[in-house]
C-alpha cells in the first residue's frame, strides 16, 4: 500500500495518457512534417502546456514512432520511468487504437472501454484524436492513422497494479483524466475502487469484499471462496467504497480488516489512515465488561476483553456500513482479524 502525504511542496507529474498524446504528436511531426525534435509540447484538458523530452525515435515507410519517459513527479507511481512508445502508421480508415507490447486488453465488461479493446481510457483517446486532427490540418494530411501504444516491460509492471482484477490482461492501462499526476492523490485510489465495483456489477458478481490490507484480504477471500474480481482494494478508503455502493447496488459486501482500522470504522470514521482518524478508547471501553480505557492500542484492548469486544467491534462496524449504504438492499457482514490473520470477531 502506498504512503500518502500532503500535496504541498511535492512535484506533480504526467499521466501515461499525457505521455502517449505527446508521443503521438511528435511522431506525426516526423511522419507528416519536419522530422524529429528534441521535445514536444501538448495542451492538456485544463489548459496546461507541459513540454516532454523525446527519449526514443524511429521512422520507416508510412510510419514513425516516438517514446516519452513517464515522469510521475513525487507520486509513488509504479509506471514512473516507464517508456511510453507510440507508433503512428498511415491507413485508409480513420483513427484506430491498438495495443502494442506491454499495453493491456479489456476482457471484462464494466469498464469505460469495450471488451476486446486496448486498455486506453476515453480521455487519453480523445486527447490523441484531437492531436491527430490538429496535425492533419497543420500538414494538409488526412487523419487516417493507426495509433499503436507500447510500454516495454509493461506486462511485468502491471503485476504491481490492480489491472488483473479489472479484467485487463497483457499489460498496463493508458490512463488519465487531466493529464496530471498529483502526488499521493487519494482520488486515483478511489477511482480504482469505483472501477472495481463497476466490473463486479457488470459481470454479475453477487458478493464483493473490501479489505484494509493484504492479510485481511487473504482471510476474507479464502473464507468465502471469492474470485479476484470480487475483491475491491479498499485500503483506508471505506467511505469512498461505501458511498459508491450506496448508489451502485451489489447484493452482498463483506468488509474485513485489522482490529485498529475496524475499530475506527465502527466508531464512524470513513478514512481509516492513521494520520486522519484515531481510536476513541473511552467509547471502546463502553463496548465491553472489562476496563480497557488505558489500553495503548485497539489490539491490546481486544487481547484484554477477548471475543466479547471483537464481536462488538464487528457489529458496530456493520451498523456504520449499513448507515453509509443509505437504505441500499445490500447484505453486510464484517470480519475483524489480527496481524497473523486469525479471525478475532465477526458480525452475526
Amino acid at each position: 500500500m502506498m504512503t500518502r502525504k500532503p500535496n504541498s511542496d511535492l512535484r506533480r507529474g504526467w499521466t501515461t495518457g499525457a505521455c502517449a498524446t505527446a508521443a503521438t504528436k511528435a511522431a506525426l511531426d516526423a511522419l507528416w512534417g519536419v522530422g524529429f525534435n528534441k521535445d514536444v509540447s501538448i495542451t492538456l484538458p485544463r489548459g496546461e502546456t507541459p513540454i516532454f523530452p523525446i527519449a526514443h525515435s524511429d521512422i520507416g515507410s508510412g510510419w514513425a514512432e516516438v517514446g516519452i519517459t513517464k515522469d510521475a513527479g513525487d507520486d509513488p507511481d509504479v509506471t514512473h520511468g516507464a517508456l511510453i512508445i507510440v507508433r503512428v502508421c498511415e491507413n485508409k480508415s480513420g483513427i484506430i487504437f491498438k495495443a502494442g507490447e506491454g499495453v493491456g486488453t479489456v476482457t471484462k465488461a464494466g469498464l469505460p472501454i469495450g471488451v476486446g479493446e486496448p486498455a486506453i481510457n476515453p480521455v487519453p483517446r480523445e486527447m490523441m484524436i484531437n492531436v491527430v486532427n490538429e496535425q492533419a490540418l497543420k500538414y494538409g494530411s488526412k487523419p487516417n492513422v493507426d495509433i499503436v501504444i507500447s510500454i516495454p516491460n509493461g506486462e511485468e509492471i502491471t503485476l504491481k497494479t490492480w489491472n488483473g482484477r479489472l479484467g485487463i490482461v497483457g499489460g498496463l492501462s493508458i490512463l488519465g483524466t487531466t493529464g496530471i499526476v498529483r502526488p499521493f492523490s487519494c482520488a486515483a485510489w478511489i477511482a480504482s475502487i469505483h472501477r472495481g465495483v463497476d466490473v463486479a456489477r457488470a459481470n454479475n458478481i453477487n458478493h464483493v469484499a473490501g479489505c484494509t490490507g493484504a492479510t485481511s484480504e487473504k482471510v476474507v477471500q479464502e473464507l468465502y471462496g471469492l474470485s479476484d474480481h470480487a475483491m475491491l482494494d479498499m485500503g483506508d478508503f471505506s467511505g469512498g467504497l461505501l458511498k459508491y455502493i450506496a448508489k451502485n447496488h451489489v447484493p452482498k459486501i463483506t468488509i474485513g480488516g485489522g482490529i485498529g482500522k475496524m475499530v475506527k470504522l465502527a466508531q464512524g470514521a470513513v478514512d481509516l489512515h492513521s494520520s486522519r482518524s484515531q481510536v476513541d478508547f473511552a467509547k471502546l471501553n463502553n463496548w465491553c465488561s472489562v476496563d480497557v480505557s488505558d489500553a495503548n492500542t485497539a489490539l491490546e484492548a481486544v487481547e484484554r476483553a477477548g471475543s466479547e469486544l471483537a464481536d462488538r467491534v464487528a457489529y458496530e462496524a456493520r451498523m456504520r456500513i449499513i448507515e453509509s449504504l443509505k437504505g441500499a438492499n445490500t447484505d453486510v457482514d464484517t470480519i475483524v482479524i489480527n496481524r497473523s490473520g486469525d479471525i478475532l470477531g465477526r458480525s452475526k
